[in-house]
């Protein structure tokens, strides 16, 4: 059935307007002048609508770990949690695993997708072939080299449903480079010791993107600009920040994104959601919560505990940037940044009706899900 939805102040991820929105069987059909007056409409009474968020890194809902629990049941969990925060499409995370788990990982996702046409767009594998020396909260057990034999496995298992993966370039030679290269998976550069001079030679290969931008990466120096420092000067390479004021100072923010502009985006990079899990312990992955975030044994944060939702009020609140701007970096931006522009993260025809309303301040955000 088509509904309109009007009197809204629209942010498109163009532009700004007061357009009608025509949805029906959750797409958007039209973006219009006229109000129809044939369909049932629905009033927005003056709020602002915008495409829903798009979280590319989260790791559980608010009760089951993907890691620990790669199943169906753990992805539904992750994807009705995500709703209530304002995100409608997702890429639940699996961190540094044995093959086994990584390959159950990438079947539970696929035989979930074929059940549900929802916002599950894949998965983001972070890990295994990441440096140890910064691994963070990745088990030093799981952390490996990777193998062209294995490489290939995951590679072919996983396609069509491994959308992005984290990997530490410098632990590969050109051929396993190539092998991703030349698939359809989008390669992070993270948990890295990269140089700034091997950055550049990884990002001139294909690679556009970091994971989590400052964590578990080279620093900035005036002698040796890191991964960091590559990432600010290379126009192409998108950086998402986890936004939480822990994983990086709001001050770092603001800088990454004076420098990065278009190519900042927002991720939750979220253990759970909600808060609800106060304590967790999977293998030799441990997490509890400290103050608001979460922390293992060693002091080290064990992934966020924001939602995507309280990314965007915090970077509209200390990044200095006006509403739409913030919640660009958690649609269209991030749509870009795993090469689905032209399917999600705004509102046009043939995108999904999949929508946040919101005040002016983003003091009030809520998810319309159609």
């Amino acid at each position: 059935m088509k509904q309109a939805i009007v009197n809204g102040i629209v942010h498109t991820g163009e532009e700004i307007n007061n357009d009608v929105i025509i949805i029906e069987n959750g797409i958007i059909i039209s973006v219009q002048k006229e109000v129809p007056n044939t369909i049932p409409l629905i009033d927005l009474k003056g709020e602002h609508i915008s495409a829903g968020f798009i979280d590319i890194q989260i790791n559980g809902g608010q009760q089951l770990y993907f890691s620990q629990f790669p199943t169906e049941e753990t992805i539904q969990d992750i994807y009705d949690s995500s709703l209530k925060y304002g995100t409608t499409q997702v890429l639940p995370c699996l961190i540094s695993s044995s093959k086994e788990t990584i390959l159950q990982g990438i079947e539970a996702i696929r035989n979930y997708k074929e059940k549900h046409n929802n916002g599950v767009l894949g998965m983001h594998l972070e890990g295994p072939f990441l440096n140890p020396v910064k691994r963070g909260a990745h088990s030093i057990n799981r952390v490996r080299k990777p193998t062209n034999a294995e490489l290939e496995e995951i590679i072919r298992y996983g396609k069509e449903v491994i959308k992005v993966i984290t990997i530490a370039p410098e632990c590969f030679t050109d051929e396993q480079l190539d092998m991703l290269l030349e698939s359809d998976i989008v390669i992070s550069a993270g948990h890295s010791t990269m140089t700034y001079k091997q950055a550049q030679y990884y990002f001139s290969k294909g690679i556009k993107l970091v994971t989590h931008l400052f964590n578990a990466m080279t620093q900035f120096g005036h002698r040796e600009p890191g991964l960091v420092g590559a990432t600010f000067e290379n126009e192409n390479v998108y950086a998402p920040v986890i936004l939480d004021g822990a994983h990086c100072d709001y001050a770092a923010a603001r800088l990454a994104y004076k420098l990065k502009q278009d190519k900042f985006f927002l991720i939750s990079d979220a253990a759970f959601l909600g808060r609800k899990v106060s304590s967790f312990k999977w293998e030799n992955f441990d997490a509890h919560l400290d103050n608001g975030f979460y922390r293992n044994e060693e002091g080290n944060l064990a992934g966020a505990s924001i939602s995507m939702k309280e990314a965007v009020q915090n970077a509209f609140n200390h990044l200095n940037v006006s509403a739409d701007e913030a919640i660009k970096m958690a649609t269209c931006r991030v749509a870009a940044a795993i090469n689905m522009e032209n399917q999600l993260g705004k509102i046009k025809p043939g995108f999904p009706a999949s929508f946040v309303k919101f005040n002016g301040s983003l003091s009030i955000i809520e998810t319309l899900h159609y």
